[in-house]
């Protein structure tokens, strides 16, 4: 190369294709959360190394591929959470309290969730 400037243009275009293919990664993560994956089959989709991938993803998001897909499923299940109540009861789901007869009545209630009986007085 003649021009040190074609090197440095050459660098940068592929660095840019790099971050694409992190993007696609992330994005195929963001996807398919819910299904079984790993580090190999995502490095296989990007047609990269499994440390290759590893490292690079670190440095473009500051987590590893697992961390981000572990934040992302726990980041879903406390929205999941929020939407339904406990025990998969959503907030609001038998109308106002009392209408669907003795409190807890509406749906199951963990043990530990339950509130303690309290003595009749007399």
């Amino acid at each position: 190369m003649c021009n040190p400037a074609w090197g440095r243009a050459l660098t940068e275009a592929q660095r840019l294709k790099d971050f694409a293919r992190l993007r696609r990664v992330r994005d195929r993560i963001d996807r398919e959360y819910a299904r079984p994956l790993d580090v190999e089959a995502l490095a296989r989709g990007a047609g990269m190394a499994a440390g290759q991938l590893g490292r690079e993803f670190r440095l473009a998001y500051g987590k590893s591929p697992y961390d981000y897909l572990r934040a992302r499923r726990i980041e879903r299940a406390a929205f999941g959470a929020r939407l339904t109540g406990p025990a998969g009861v959503r907030p609001g789901a038998c109308g106002p309290p009392g209408a669907c007869g003795p409190p807890g009545a509406c749906g199951p209630v963990r043990n530990r969730e339950a509130a303690a009986a309290l003595p009749e007085l007399a």
